[in-house]
């Protein structure tokens, strides 16, 4: 792009200097040109070349990389954030920078004051809340006893879902705060989605430029060379499990379909614990594939390119490998109708109201073909605006302890009907319809550092969970078993009914007549008129639960945000308030306590 002198305050020799400038510049060099010139003084230098010279001297002395101290903060629910952050820790201490990292519940919030470069890394959950490990840390920021911090630069990478109305809002969040409060940016914020990997490595990639003198153009920054060289399985190279049981747990006549899945990881040096997750990289169903390919004419050998890198795929192969078809986002909607220049579609997007809200509900490319396509775009175009298919992770149910070089998953097939036609779970289908012994699926553990076994064996445990959510409590009593435990421990587990619906019952019983299971308490929900959930068994036995929290239990809690957790945390606080004599205030002081000394902990989605 030439610039143009029309209207330019620049005069024709300034004008030629910047159209032979602008166009070797990359997007980071021209952000931190915008970036430099907008910091107070650099404008006003600029009014002689040797002012230029020597403020952008100045500035490179005055902040010297390798002698100021960068600190990196995370807050993370599923530990992606996590991930990154001690990736990219690495990443700076092998470059010989000073670097801290620290979970946002083990840093001080007032040694903000003492940072001088701040890399900050968090997610993103629920109705765009902050990770459980970052709400201390949150609420302090937002406070009036946050300090200035005016020496501080800082930049922000946010993850989150961009299916969800608040996408990055935590990040955001932080980011708008940290201005307020007087920080400098290093670089912009970036929000990623679920497919975070490249946009993080630019984030990365984007700050070192500016932390480091950058590289010549064409140059990579030795700090991406260091990352490729890893031959370790992990999320960007995982490992092809093979499947050695895939077993519904449900009985008949169950209205659920739960599978028990044991994968081979002989070979793969992938090292779990209990809490953790194993992320799957799923397939789209081929059927729904080539129908969207019928419904858009399109020819699905011709090829289409898929990443960065110039990798090529034919079409029917990235639709059923690569991309996301099944479910529809606002950004996607917007840039679909964009491309396509549907007034109709374009409408709608614009208009940001309910309208968009509900139609995006339960359908997915498919059906917006067929309500407002089809278009004559070319499958090489379309696919740019497509995401990648997000991983799904699932809580491990097994101890590698007790099951050597193996990990067990419980997954849930997800199946509904919506508009018209039948849907199913992207990997939970693949799972129970797809997926049998013999077959392998590529799969990376993805740690939980909130989500742990106390370090005391004697420590009393409670464990809630309803459903799939009790798998992690599979792989704790496992553990537990292995190693001899002594505390007690305590399970209340929920389901819809008690013939069908009991999973791992038998293990359950076995652990209670060992004695490695003190209790457990069961709420089946349609087994009587009137429902009855896991919190509702809580409330009955609020005097002991009081009790096991007084003497330093635990509290675990994993299954679905939305209702069950946010029901069995109002359940906690009532029973605070009625056993303990607090106020509301005081009770939900009294959980972030907990939370803060890792004694209450959910592993909720």
């Amino acid at each position: 792009m030439q610039f143009q002198v029309v209207n330019s305050p620049f005069d024709q020799e300034q004008t030629e200097l910047l159209n032979r400038l602008l166009p070797t510049l990359s997007e980071t060099q021209k952000i931190w040109l915008s970036g430099y010139l907008s910091v107070p003084g650099v404008a006003e230098a600029a009014a002689s070349t040797e002012a230029v010279v020597s403020s952008t001297e100045e500035a490179f002395t005055e902040n010297e990389p390798k002698t100021r101290e960068i600190t990196i903060l995370y807050g993370s629910h599923t530990g992606n954030s996590q991930a990154l952050a001690e990736s990219f820790f690495e990443r700076l201490e092998s470059e010989k920078y000073h670097v801290t990292l620290s979970s946002l519940d083990d840093f001080k919030p007032k040694s903000l004051k003492k940072v001088e470069d701040l890399l900050f890394i968090t997610s993103t959950h629920g109705d765009g809340d902050p990770p459980d490990n970052a709400l201390s840390f949150y609420d302090f920021i937002q406070s009036k006893r946050a300090p200035e911090l005016n020496g501080l630069r800082f930049s922000v990478l946010s993850l989150g879902d961009s299916s969800y109305e608040f996408f990055c809002q935590t990040g955001k969040d932080f980011d708008r705060r940290f201005e307020e409060l007087g920080a400098t940016r290093i670089y912009p914020r970036v929000d990623c989605d679920l497919d975070f990997e490249e946009p993080a490595e630019e984030w990365f990639e984007g700050v070192m430029h500016v932390l480091s003198d950058a590289p010549s153009k064409g140059e990579s920054s030795p700090s991406k060379k260091s990352s490729e060289t890893s031959l370790t399985y992990s999320r960007t190279n995982p490992f092809k499990a093979e499947i050695l049981e895939n077993i519904n747990l449900n009985g008949r006549g169950s209205n659920k379909e739960t599978r028990h899945l044991e994968l081979d990881l002989e070979g793969s040096n992938l090292v779990y614990e209990p809490g953790d997750s194993l992320g799957i990289y799923p397939e789209n169903d081929t059927n729904l594939v080539l129908q969207l390919i019928e419904e858009m004419n399109w020819d699905p050998n011709s090829k289409v390119t898929v990443n960065k890198q110039g990798d090529v795929q034919s079409l029917q192969e990235a639709l059923t490998k690569t991309y996301e078809v099944t479910s529809l986002t606002k950004p996607l909607l917007k840039k679909i109708a964009e491309l396509t220049k549907s007034t109709e579609l374009l409408r709608m997007v614009e208009a940001e109201g309910e309208e968009l809200k509900t139609y995006i509900y339960g359908r997915d490319l498919i059906d917006l073909v067929r309500d407002y396509g089809p278009w004559e775009i070319a499958a090489a175009e379309f696919v740019k605006v497509l995401r990648k298919i997000p991983v799904r992770l699932y809580s491990i149910a097994s101890s590698p302890k007790a099951s050597e070089d193996e990990v067990h998953l419980t997954i849930g097939a997800l199946r509904y009907d919506a508009h018209g036609r039948a849907r199913t779970g992207v990997c939970s289908g693949q799972c129970a319809e797809r997926s049998q012994p013999g077959d392998t699926l590529p799969v990376f553990v993805q740690r939980n550092e909130n989500f742990r076994l106390p370090d005391n064996p004697d420590t009393p445990v409670i464990m809630i969970g309803a459903g799939t959510g009790v798998a992690p409590y599979r792989a704790f009593l496992q553990e537990r078993e292995e190693i001899g435990a002594s505390g007690d421990t305590w399970l209340f587990f929920g389901e819809q009914h008690f013939v069908t619906d009991f999973l791992y019952q038998v293990e359950w019983q076995k652990w209670l007549k060992g004695g490695v299971l003190t209790r457990m308490d069961v709420a089946f929900s349609r087994d009587a008129e009137e429902k009855v959930y896991v919190q509702h068994r809580m409330r009955e036995r609020s005097k002991e639960i009081f009790e096991w929290l007084e003497k330093g239990a635990h509290v675990y809690v994993c299954g679905d945000e939305k209702y069950m957790a946010k029901d069995v945390h109002i359940a906690l606080v009532n029973i605070l308030e009625q056993q303990g004599g607090l106020s509301e205030s005081e009770a939900e002081a009294y959980l972030a306590d907990l939370r803060n000394a890792k004694r209450y902990q959910r592993d909720v989605y």
